[in-house]
């Protein structure tokens, strides 16, 4: 049996009743919300370790919700959807979203998704003690804050655990797929484009100027590379 508190955000009355009854089964506590407004307000008053949100919610669509959420939390969140483009993840991840699994989708899978992203988070606030300083950067693994000429610059748990693995392995080229195993668990290697658009948000937020990175730098057709030097 499992344990944490997930809130599940669907319009469909049938797919909250059977992911509650899922879930519950699995040890999770389950809350539900049937708007993006109401999960909003669910988590202003209560704590949750995962969201699970429908993209295609009418009202406040899903991307909308996950930003919103993202402006204030750091709560992981497995986005839902009936499309499987690349448009459309690479969507989900750039609003905040740390994981997604297209509908329909077996339990198991989802299950999966969702104990990956619980124990990642978990070993992600285990932190380390190591302060890593760049151009007017400052990275305390720690405490999990990045300070940018002194203003705090908010990271999800999963742009920072990328982060995080790509500064304990400096100056090293790691592959596509090791990279994605590592962070995001065994059972990815393909999704190349998780990795495109959350190197992406991290050269925004971390490099003087992030269309020419010195730091988080691209090795084309292979995978990342993490240069640490200062000036």
């Amino acid at each position: 049996m499992t344990s944490g508190r997930i809130l599940v955000v669907d319009d469909e009355p049938q797919i909250r009743r059977v992911l509650r009854t899922s879930l519950s089964a699995q040890g999770y506590e389950v809350h539900d919300a049937k708007t993006g407004e109401e999960a909003l307000g669910a988590l202003r008053d209560q704590r949750f370790d995962l969201v699970l949100l429908d993209m295609n919610m009418l009202g406040m669509g899903g991307l909308e919700t996950c930003r919103e959420i993202r402006n204030t939390s750091e709560v992981a969140i497995i986005m839902l959807t009936v499309r499987a483009t690349e448009q459309d993840k690479v969507a989900a991840l750039d609003a905040g979203a740390d994981d997604y699994i297209t509908k329909p989708f077996g339990m198991p899978e989802l299950m999966a998704r969702i104990r990956a992203a619980l124990r990642r988070l978990s070993v992600l606030q285990a932190g380390e003690e190591e302060t890593l300083r760049l151009e007017g950067v400052e990275i305390n693994l720690a405490a999990r804050r990045v300070l940018a000429k002194g203003t705090e610059v908010r990271l999800t748990p999963k742009e920072f655990e990328l982060l995080r693995y790509l500064i304990a392995n400096p100056n090293v080229t790691i592959p596509h797929a090791k990279l994605l195993q590592a962070v995001w668990g065994p059972d990815y290697g393909d999704q190349v484009e998780y990795l495109r658009v959350f190197v992406n948000q991290l050269r925004k937020k971390i490099e003087i100027d992030p269309s020419h990175p010195r730091h988080l730098l691209t090795e084309p057709w292979v995978g990342y590379r993490f240069v640490p030097g200062n000036s």
